[in-house]
């Protein structure tokens, strides 16, 4: 008896015990959800995680995830940089999850390093959240490395630096606005030419930005980097914005919320800028921007964006003046050899956007743009070298019409058990520009002889496919990306009727590897082959074949969380150029240089010293050098050497935001030996902030602090003032702005 009840007992207890762990195993299924904010708006790029086995995911743009293998009574995290953390038990009734977010206070322990997330982009907009921008310069200077100068007045383009390029206006930087190219092709003044004062600051909500030419997505002008504003699809609160300083400054800004339901949000924001600047002939900067969104989400997710905007601009300039007439007193610092240089330029754009999912495992996305962009520069950089009567003042000009339309597909399987992404793309950008013209001129008045009058048409057409494979704790990158080119040109000032037209076609293969050592370290391997695209009468003037010349570049780093709250990045890098033929739009005419190479390495750190202060530096080494020449004749001019960005902020502390800033660019050459240099310059800005009540922001705003005297930009330049017999070549400079205090007074309700 004892023995039979010995036997049923034991039966029972195995039968309950497979009946409980077949419960568990029938339970452990894929948990799916969906994220949003206080306001019912999706969040995208919310980091799941499965506290028991470490598994974890991320939300795409409708807020939605899946995560596998989830038993009763796990935990999920989720967690986004700007967002309170929150933990949720699963139940046996989970099905599928509705995750609100609540905003808080920035804090780094929120940046999860993971293959699935740039987590270097999101650095960059805990960056924007810290230190808020209120200028187009200041959102240049967010992304590490990126040195910027202004010349020629402040309607002009600034003049950029990334790894030891002098990038002039863009040539090596393909710069965009929610995916709208920024750079202009065949420009009347440079190749690239990127003009982003059409951009409302306030209304940029992160960067995207990579170094080197390693995206499959990315073409034209992507040799030293790519960068890609993304702006608010929607505002949290409207704002009107106040701003009057020094030196007849003065900025309004107003931002506000027309529609906001749970499908649909839309915005408009306006700016109007005037600032004569330290000049002694005042620069009569005046600049409105009008900017609106449209935002629409559908319950299916596919998402709709649509902006329009319209900018406008007109300045005067002092020009570069050379160091001979400061030195012997023929005017100061902020005087000028020829005050009547200027321009006038304007930009109006309609960009639209379009996401959807056609399965859970497929996305497209598509996007369509056109600008009408017009732009008129008077300059005189050599003064009376070339005509001693007269002077060497010129006139570029240009009226442009600029669409396009790309189109992206990925599609998510598998491969051995393992994510496998698959993606295609095609880009089509036409460029129209009438009447693009380089000619003599007398007192922006009077025309004295056109050097290059004309009309070009340009046509890129570019694919690219790629394959990303997650296996484990590594990543592969694959991607192979074609482009090609049709250059037109019809020539104004030729006697008689032709149209010059010629074709070429690059092929641009890409390789990155990321490999994630463990939840607080990743190194990465990103290779590359690159180009930048040359003016379209370069094209057509040169017999060369090789006139879309290529950049052989790869980088080797690693992102580490060394504790909660510090990051740091670091990278060693190569990059390698073959034989490029630059239009310089100056002088109308073809300046060839041979192969250069260029190495170095970056270094950025950002440590949350405690909940309200932050500390971030970046600092980055560039050796550039011609290969063909000769030692000592091979360095390259303007290229940076040493640089470094950083400062302190307060955030949220008592009312009070605050920061001090600073940036540092070292000595460099000016000309190819060496024997003329630009100084380098050590600046440092500040800013205070306080919230006199929930609605009202009170403060004050510092450009260089310790009011040091610098030169923001400087070039090697042989002229000749009105009263010398002879040429002189050395720096001419615009010089950096002393002192210069604005007030600002927010409203935000």
């Amino acid at each position: 008896m004892t023995i039979l009840f010995y036997k049923k007992a034991c039966s029972q207890l195995l039968f309950f015990s497979l009946f409980i762990l077949s419960t568990q195993v029938l339970f452990a299924h894929t948990i799916t959800g969906y994220v949003v904010d206080e306001n019912n708006k999706p969040l995208k790029d919310v980091y799941v995680m499965h506290l028991k086995s470490g598994t974890h995911t991320h939300t795409n743009s409708k807020g939605f995830f899946t995560i596998d293998q989830v038993e009763e009574g796990d935990e999920l995290r989720f967690s986004k940089l700007g967002y309170a953390a929150f933990a949720k038990a699963i139940t046996e009734e989970s099905e599928v999850l509705q995750i609100v977010l609540l905003e808080a206070s920035i804090d780094l322990q929120a940046v999860t390093i993971t293959n699935e997330l740039d987590v270097l982009n999101t650095i960059t907009q805990a960056d924007l959240e810290v230190n808020p921008v209120t200028s187009t310069q200041e959102v240049l200077r967010t992304v590490p490395g990126l040195f910027i100068g202004q010349h020629a007045g402040g309607g002009k383009a600034e003049q950029l630096f990334l790894r030891g390029f002098d990038i002039d206006h863009g040539t090596d930087v393909a710069i965009s606005v929610d995916g709208m190219p920024v750079n202009m092709v065949s420009h009347a003044h440079g190749q690239g030419y990127a003009d982003l004062h059409f951009v409302i600051p306030e209304t940029i909500e992160n960067i995207s930005y990579g170094k080197g030419s390693y995206d499959k997505s990315i073409g034209n002008f992507a040799t030293a980097g790519h960068v890609d504003f993304r702006t608010r699809d929607v505002i949290r609160e409207n704002v009107i914005n106040a701003e009057i300083g020094d030196f007849n400054y003065q900025r309004y800004v107003g931002l506000v919320q027309v529609l906001d339901n749970a499908n649909t949000s839309a915005y408009i924001a306006t700016e109007y800028l005037t600032f004569d600047g330290p000049f002694d002939s005042p620069q009569n900067f005046d600049r409105v921007n009008l900017f609106g969104k449209l935002n629409y989400i559908s319950d299916a997710g596919n998402e709709l964006g649509v902006s329009i905007s319209h900018f406008d601009s007109e300045w005067d300039a002092s020009g570069q003046i050379p160091q001979r007439a400061v030195d012997r007193g023929l005017i100061g610092r902020f005087g000028a050899i020829d005050d009547t240089e200027g321009g006038e330029t304007s930009r109006t754009s309609v960009n639209i956007n379009y996401d959807m999912a056609l399965s859970d495992n497929e996305q497209f996305s598509t996007h369509l743009y056109y600008s009408k962009y017009d732009f008129l520069l008077f300059s005189n950089f050599t003064f009376f070298l070339e005509d001693p009567v007269n002077g060497d003042q010129i006139k570029q000009q240009e009226s442009r019409d600029l669409a396009g339309f790309d189109a992206a597909y990925t599609y998510r399987t598998s491969l051995s058990d393992y994510k496998l992404d698959l993606t295609a793309g095609l880009r089509l950008r036409n460029d129209r520009t009438e009447g693009s013209e380089l000619s003599r001129t007398l007192n922006r008045r009077t025309t004295l002889e056109n050097i290059q009058l004309g009309d070009i048409n340009e046509t890129n057409t570019s694919g690219f496919v790629g394959a990303t494979w997650y296996v484990n704790d590594f990543l592969i990158d694959a991607g192979l990306r074609l482009e090609h080119f049709k250059f037109t040109y019809k020539d104004a000032l030729s006697t008689l009727y032709d149209t010059q037209a010629q074709s070429e076609t690059a092929l641009l293969p890409k390789l990155n590897f990321n490999y994630r050592v463990s939840e607080n370290f990743q190194l990465y391997f990103k290779n590359g082959v690159g180009f930048h695209s040359n003016d379209t009468r370069v094209v057509l003037q040169q017999t060369a074949d090789d006139i879309l010349p290529k950049s052989y570049g790869s980088d080797l780093g690693f992102v580490w969380k060394p504790t909660n709250r510090m990051i740091v990045n670091t990278a060693l890098w190569y990059l390698f150029l073959e034989q490029e033929f630059v239009y310089v739009g100056d002088a109308g005419i073809v300046e060839p240089s041979g192969e250069t190479e260029r190495f170095g390495f970056d270094v950025s750190l950002r440590y949350q010293l405690s909940k309200h202060l932050f500390l971030d530096t970046d600092v980055n080494y560039a050796h550039a050098r011609a290969i063909n020449e000769p030692d000592g004749q091979d360095l390259i001019p303007l290229a940076p050497k040493f640089t470094s960005t950083g400062g302190l902020s307060l955030k949220d502390w008592n009312r009070f935001n605050a920061g001090i800033r600073y940036r540092y660019i070292g000595d460099r050459p000016a000309n190819e030996d060496n024997s003329i240099v630009a100084e380098g310059y050590f600046v440092s800005d500040l800013n205070v902030n306080y919230d006199v009540t929930d609605h009202l922001r009170a403060g004050f705003a510092v450009q260089n602090l310790f009011d040091v005297e610098w030169n923001e930009t400087q070039f090697a330049t042989e002229s000749r003032l009105q009263n010398e017999t002879a040429s002189v070549e050395e720096i001419h400079f615009t010089p950096g702005t002393p002192f210069f205090i604005r007030g600002i007074l927010q409203y935000r309700f």
